[in-house]
């Protein structure tokens, strides 16, 4: 089991991005249009460098959603390979054997 400061740090990461995102969005298109003129692309990067650096997407980690382990997680179960194991084995995941040859 992970630290809960760590799950519950991760999870505000994660509502911060998406409470921050139209935002990011907005100021990084001004920041790549070469239409715009200079000064308004700095004036939008500024600000894009003001928002609150958990705010970026880039700053969430995968985490097991049972267990909170942050190394060696599937995307699309969300678990880790330890959790995915056990629940396989319990046969709790449709569809899922284990492997034998």
């Amino acid at each position: 089991m992970a630290k809960t400061s760590q799950v519950n740090r991760n999870a505000k990461r994660v509502q911060m991005a998406a409470r921050d995102k139209a935002k990011r969005t907005a100021l990084k298109a001004i920041v790549k249009d070469r239409e715009i003129p200079v000064e308004e692309r700095f004036e939008a990067s500024v600000k894009l460098a003001q928002l609150p650096r958990n705010g970026s997407p880039t700053r969430i980690r995968l985490r097991c959603e049972l267990t909170g382990r942050s190394r060696a997680n599937y995307r699309k179960f969300r678990l880790s390979r330890i959790a995915l194991r056990d629940l396989a084995s319990a046969g709790q995941i449709p569809g899922m054997v284990k492997a034998s040859w």
